[in-house]
């Protein structure tokens, strides 16, 4: 729906839903701390961003690119028409057997316990180099504000 709408405004609303359906997929994937992440930083920060960006620009409808839309159609519809066939070969003439290791193993990956884990197991040191940093940013927002107040 995104990419049909002439509007940059509803088009960038469109591609908030596609964001939520993606967190959902995360979610039936038992990627709960990606899902959230996907929701909180793309559907949440940057989509907020290009809204405002798209506001600010002002931009009128462009009515003159259909002209040079015709023969994009058909170089769409081409790679589309290769893109399925090389899928249809890449499926129906390989061996490789999909098992049920590589399936659990993965659904562990996204989670907040193995998440949690991993950050404090063998990423500590640069938590915490991250976690002074953030606080001497904070520390430093604080005192350039304060000053300004004065």
């Amino acid at each position: 729906m995104m990419i049909t709408r002439r509007n940059p405004v509803i088009a960038a609303l469109y591609l908030i839903v596609n964001f939520f359906s993606l967190a959902g997929l995360y979610l039936t994937l038992h990627a709960q701390f990606i899902a959230v992440l996907q929701i909180l930083v793309y559907a949440g920060a940057i989509m907020v961003l290009f809204v405002f960006v798209i506001m600010l620009l002002n931009l009128g409808d462009e009515r003159k690119l259909s002209d040079a839309i015709s023969y994009k159609k058909t170089i769409a519809a081409g790679l589309s028409f290769g893109l399925l066939m090389e899928l249809i070969y890449i499926f129906g003439f390989t061996n490789e057997s999909l098992s049920e290791s590589r399936f659990e193993k993965a659904a562990e990956i996204g989670t907040v316990e193995s998440i949690g884990k991993e950050l404090f197991t063998r990423f500590l040191f640069p938590f915490e180099i991250t976690s002074v940093l953030l606080l001497a940013a904070i520390i430093g927002a604080v005192v350039l504000a304060k000053r300004k107040l004065d």
